[in-house]
């Protein structure tokens, strides 16, 4: 959840990080497609450093609830960091959640409401085939719903995302229960102890419900998951910032699976903000900035380090375990194999790149066929799955 920024906060804040954004080339791209009959928009920075050819990493930067990608953009700020870093940053947004306010599907009962986590896929999946990206460092952040939608990521997204880190964020009690995280996953939080939109304590001050996760009982959960040791080191920041209300203290959990570790910023009496954020909507730290520390916990980590091809693989294909698709690229039609011991339903379609269906037939065999028909060359998405389980994957045919 994140409250509505003033527009005169936001211009306010746009002049100031104009006033820092150095003065060449980097390109911004405006774009959307269409997926389960909505049109889902983004933004994509791309420092001037990036040359085209070398494989960067990749940060999602979630918006919260009432925000939108260019707030999100603009407040939770990494294009200085990618500007050196050499790294792409996708900013997408919500769906319309309540009339025209965009948020994240992460309240709803689990199963239900807006494909968020398939909109998520499919983007990852478009930006890496028209953009260099090392499918070992993609990483997800997010604000406040956005903190939710990236735990949402680690939990279910977990074949694909490296770490996560969330700034003001939490878990509900179901996503936390029903957690499908397949691998130790680094996780960083960002929280202050007087939050009044996303309680430290769980509590959802806007309306009292659902039922959110304790940061302390959320960090525990994720120290266990880990398997890292019980001890912190403790590090008091220093109190750089003597006017903004507040102090940070920051605490490491290492000794992970893996060598992941658990990092938790508790900004004592801070409100529901982003540290170092040029734009003040409430009580912020500026001892520190998480947009920087963001950047170095995610940079440590790459998803290699923590499952195998074969894992990631597996865990794309969800259901599928075993999907075989060949040949690709095809000329002629496209030859899936499958696993299907049971012989249950399973449905395939084909999409091209703006949502569109193409193709589809269900089917209770373990191998079907894909007619080319007169489909222009291109790239193309097969998606596959039984009953709510399904996942996307990228076809090209010549």
């Amino acid at each position: 959840m994140c409250r509505k920024y003033s527009i005169l906060k936001i211009f306010w804040g746009l002049s100031l990080i104009l006033a820092f954004t150095p003065a060449f080339a980097q390109t911004i791209v405006v774009d959307s497609f269409l997926h389960k009959g909505i049109y889902r928009s983004y933004r994509i920075y791309i420092p001037a450093i990036n040359d085209g050819v070398k494989k960067v990493p990749l940060v999602f930067n979630l918006h919260g609830l009432s925000s939108n990608a260019l707030e999100q953009e603009l407040y939770g700020n990494f294009r200085p960091i990618a500007d050196t870093a050499n790294f792409i940053i996708v900013s997408p947004n919500g769906s319309n959640v309540i009339f025209t306010i965009k948020g994240w599907n992460t309240f709803n009962t689990i199963g239900t409401g807006t494909d968020d986590l398939g909109f998520i896929n499919r983007l990852l999946d478009t930006v890496m085939a028209k953009y260099p990206i090392n499918s070992n460092k993609v990483y997800a952040t997010g604000m406040s719903n956005g903190g939710f939608m990236s735990y949402e990521l680690a939990c279910f997204m977990n074949n694909r995302i490296t770490a996560i880190a969330s700034v003001t964020g939490s878990m509900t009690e179901e996503r936390r229960i029903e957690c499908d995280a397949k691998h130790a996953t680094p996780i960083m939080q960002i929280h202050g102890t007087a939050d009044s939109t996303v309680g430290y304590d769980g509590t959802n001050y806007l309306s009292g419900s659902p039922g959110f996760t304790h940061i302390d009982s959320l960090m525990q959960y994720w120290i266990k998951f880990n398997g890292c040791g019980t001890s912190a080191s403790k590090t008091i920041l220093p109190n750089t910032s003597t006017t903004d209300g507040c102090t940070a203290e920051h605490y490491v959990w290492t000794g992970g699976k893996e060598s992941s570790s658990i990092e938790f910023y508790k900004i004592i009496d801070g409100g529901h903000t982003w540290p170092g954020a040029a734009v003040s909507t409430g009580i912020t730290n500026q001892d520190f900035n998480a947009s920087a520390e963001i950047w170095r916990f995610f940079n440590q980590y790459s998803l290699d380090q923590f499952s195998t091809l074969a894992d990631i693989q597996s865990s794309h294909t969800n259901s599928e375990a075993t999907l075989t698709i060949y040949p690709n690229p095809a000329k002629e039609a496209i030859h899936l194999q499958f696993s299907n011991p049971k012989n249950e339903e399973v449905s395939i379609q084909l999409q091209d790149l703006l949502g569109k269906k193409l193709w589809n037939q269900k089917t209770y065999t373990n191998e079907i066929n894909i007619p080319r028909y007169n489909y222009p060359s291109g790239i193309y998405y097969i998606s596959i799955g039984k009953g709510q389980s399904f996942s996307n994957h990228k076809i090209i045919l010549e």
